[in-house]
């Protein structure tokens, strides 16, 4: 199966603040909030380049499912803290995108994951190759 490394893409950056409703009764975000924030950023990360989900929805009939992720946990995030989340595409595969993500305050690195989503159509939930006019716009082509 072949795959493209994308060394050429940059890496994209969302911001996220933290509000109590991330937060554990110690102040400390929750660890499974850390996957709330890497998708937000992979959605933006989607947008930026004109792609909704509701646009894989609507006219592809498919969407991204998480298929596998790994998180390390380096350092805890608090209420209000300012965080920036990256987005990294590591590869692209014909029905996947492996990605490579971080959560940072300021220099401190909070956690890192390497994440991998798969096109599946709807209703079936069946790997289907993305869409070339998708993936023209994540290459940037």
């Amino acid at each position: 199966m072949s795959h493209l490394k994308n060394d050429s893409l940059p890496v994209f950056e969302w911001p996220v603040r933290v509000y109590i409703e991330d937060t554990d009764m110690g102040g400390v975000v929750f660890y499974a909030n850390y996957l709330k924030f890497f998708e937000r950023a992979r959605t933006e990360w989607l947008r930026s380049f004109g792609v909704t989900q509701q646009i894989l929805f609507d006219d592809f009939s498919l969407i991204f499912v998480v298929n596998h992720i790994s998180v390390d946990y380096v350092a805890s995030a608090r209420l209000d803290d300012e965080l920036k989340l990256t987005v990294e595409v590591e590869s692209i595969r014909r029905a996947s995108i492996h990605f490579i993500q971080h959560a940072w305050r300021n220099e401190t690195l909070l956690a890192r994951a390497r994440i991998q989503i798969v096109s599946v159509t709807l209703p079936h939930l069946r790997p289907v190759a993305i869409p070339s006019s998708i993936l023209a716009k994540m290459k940037n082509d």
